[in-house]
């Protein structure tokens, strides 16, 4: 691992006495040993107490003591990067919830007792960077090979936050959680009301921006009983659906395969971290409304299982959830419009329907809605994963109208109407509502054709 630290790291650890005790843990060595990139370095420093520990630091560059109640020190180096350097401690429940802990630090606690402190055994695995070595004391390394989640200790139930980051951990890294985990986590499913919103938020938002195959984390919820308290999602488990259509069997399975389509996607890969939550969020909520919706229905002279107008219900239903996980009105806006026209692609594609659908999706767009639409389709096993020709026709006459990534812009403006007589007002408000609606059908495409729009809905209206 010495080989892959950042220079400036590597000579702190390697060229400073006092940190003889010195040791690499937590995410940067499950990450190092996964082969992915290492975003965030934390170091553990035993043997030291906290001030000898920042003069230490301080010969190599900023330290912040703003972590002292944890005992953490930043430390800015000269090539502008910040590592977290910590000595032991240890936790003893004293309240509820994952801050109700009694802190006291132990330098000289035993490197064991502090890997023991760690949630998962695939976060417990420390590195000497002396030795140049693994510390390994709950066989985290072999749990990662084996794609294994397993909780280090019996203290694990003492925070229940540790439930949610096993389920995004499942995801990120495709991990089957062992069979003691899930029964200790459901062991602890009535401890959830002790977490604060953002916290839960937090996960789910992890979840949804870092997944490698999102099903491991729904599966987790579900094996643990913790998705009792996603009440939206629960209701989804076993709801049936056409095995026409949907071959892969229930609700709640195709939405896992949908989850796992979209992390799969190119266009999910590329794009910023909100919009992966946007797009990841969208697809997990995206059939919620089929819990009320569903029904047996004859059609084409027999009885088949139907949802009609679950979309708007899951559009619903998807900001129920999202208030839930405390999610952020940014977000929030560009999800439901995506729920609620999913199934957009089995309207008529016209030019005046693509532009009242970049509208309606506002803030977000079609290129996003086709990117949903794609991993709906693909969460079909073993239907092929083949991109309808209805979403290629939508994308194709958005790209045409120029309104792919946002609605048209207004042609007609409230300083034009203004500069021909017209009243600041309601009035004004409606006319160029109105004016927009026609610019989306079509009945005029520059300022000259608006205003003779104008006039002529004015000639009709006084008739």
């Amino acid at each position: 691992m010495n080989d892959s630290l950042p220079a400036d790291l590597n000579a702190i650890l390697t060229n400073t006495p006092e940190l003889s005790g010195a040791y690499l843990v937590g995410g940067c060595v499950r990450d190092w040993l996964l082969g992915e990139a290492v975003k965030d370095y934390d170091v553990e420093v035993f043997g030291l107490d906290y001030e000898t520990l920042a003069k230490a630091l301080a010969r190599w560059g900023k330290v912040d003591l703003v972590g002292r109640s944890f005992g953490v020190i930043k430390l800015t180096t000269p090539d502008r990067n910040t590592y977290d350097f910590s000595i032991p401690r240890r936790d003893s429940k004293s309240g509820i919830g994952h801050k109700g802990f009694a802190v006291t630090f132990d330098p000289n606690l035993r490197l064991e007792e502090a890997a023991a402190r760690r949630d998962f055994t695939i976060n417990s695995i420390m590195y000497d960077p002396r030795e140049r070595r693994l510390i390994d004391p709950f066989r985290g390394e072999a749990d990662l090979r084996a794609r294994i989640l397993r909780h280090t200790s019996s203290a694990f139930p003492e925070d229940p936050l540790r439930v949610l980051r096993g389920m995004q951990f499942a995801a990120r890294f495709d991990l089957a959680a062992a069979n003691e985990t899930i029964d200790l986590s459901r062991s602890t499913k009535a401890t959830y009301p002790e977490l604060a919103k953002e916290r839960v938020r937090e996960e789910w938002f992890k979840w949804a921006e870092k997944s490698r195959k999102p099903s491991r984390g729904l599966e987790f919820l579900a094996a643990t009983e913790w998705i009792e308290h996603f009440p939206e999602l629960n209701a989804i488990m076993g709801v049936p659906q056409d095995p026409e259509w949907h071959p892969e069997g229930d609700v709640f399975v195709h939405t896992a395969h949908c989850c796992d389509a979209m992390a799969s996607l190119d266009d999910w890969k590329k794009s910023d971290a909100e919009t992966r939550i946007v797009y990841m969020l969208a697809v997990l909520t995206h059939d919620f409304g089929k819990a009320v919706k569903t029904v047996e229905a004859a059609k084409r002279g027999e009885m088949r299982i139907v949802s009609p107008g679950h979309e708007e219900a899951s559009g619903s239903l998807a900001g129920t959830f999202l208030e839930r996980i405390n999610t952020p009105n940014s977000i929030r806006e560009r999800v439901i419009p995506l729920v609620v026209n999913h199934m957009a692609h089995f309207q008529q594609v016209s030019d005046r329907a693509v532009r009242r659908l970049a509208k309606r999706l506002a803030p977000e767009n079609i290129s996003g809605l086709v990117t949903l639409m794609t991993a709906d389709s693909f969460g079909r096993p073993p239907l092929p994963r083949e991109v309808p020709e209805s979403v290629r026709l939508i994308a194709e006459k958005a790209e045409e109208l120029a309104v792919r990534e946002e609605p048209p812009t207004a042609i007609l403006l409230g300083r034009h109407l203004l500069e021909r007589g017209f009243q600041p007002g309601k009035e004004l408000g409606r006319v160029l509502n109105a004016a927009y609606e026609a610019q989306l059908a079509g009945e005029f495409f520059d300022l000259e054709g608006a205003l003779t729009w104008v006039k002529n809905a004015a000639e009709i209206n006084k008739r």
